[in-house]
């Protein structure tokens, strides 16, 4: 099974320079952070020209809200809602695949982190352009946790949907401490959140089965 880091090798064409510094800064900016990393890290690593990376990009929050929109469409599109849709059936199936893709995902070497949670707490001001689409990329996998809980016939999918991801969330978190169990110990909570609102835990997909 592919990371979403391992899948930005395959998915991202080196080719212009513009693409260039998204690829240099999706690496960069997903491993380090984004305050950590400077302008000039980003152009070294990419191998393009400073006036190449500033007629693309004239401030770094235009790069990074580049490198979110990237993010966003390997992560969350191309890996979190594909290989769900791919592991399971059912709603409630999909919504506890999430935390055996997370569990393999915590062992992976190359496990990063949520990079929208890490530009959250990186940028405080709630005006910054860049902290508003960090936001907009968290509640847009919440959509996806809304319409699997709809689907699944849970009363209030908005309000379940912000309890699992708080145990996603949760999880990530303490994945980055080094507890690399922290995924299948958020499921068993999650199995417990499902049966509070009466849907049934295909045994197949329990982690306590």
């Amino acid at each position: 099974m592919e990371t979403p880091e391992s899948e930005r090798t395959t998915k991202v064409v080196r080719a212009t320079g513009r693409e260039r510094a998204i690829q240099a800064a999706y690496e960069l900016f997903s491993r380090d952070g984004t305050r950590a990393v400077g302008i000039e890290a980003v152009i070294a690593r990419a191998n393009i020209a400073k006036m190449t990376l500033y007629r693309n990009f004239p401030s770094k929050d235009g790069l990074i809200l580049a490198f979110l929109d990237r993010r966003e469409q390997l992560w969350t599109q191309d890996w979190l809602l594909a290989e769900t849709s791919r592991m399971a059936d059912t709603p409630q199936g999909r919504l506890l695949a999430i935390f055996d893709l997370f569990g393999d995902w915590f062992r992976s070497p190359d496990f990063e982190g949520c990079a929208f949670i890490r530009v959250l707490l990186e940028i405080t001001d709630p005006a910054s352009d860049v902290r508003q689409a960090s936001v907009r990329s968290l509640a847009n996998i919440r959509v996806y946790l809304a319409d699997l809980a709809a689907a699944a016939g849970i009363a209030d999918p908005d309000s379940f949907a912000r309890q699992w991801h708080i145990l996603l969330k949760g999880a990530i978190i303490s994945g980055q401490e080094g507890d690399i169990d922290a995924a299948a110990r958020a499921k068993v909570m999650g199995e417990l959140l499902l049966r509070h609102h009466g849907i049934a835990v295909d045994p197949v997909n329990s982690g306590t089965a």
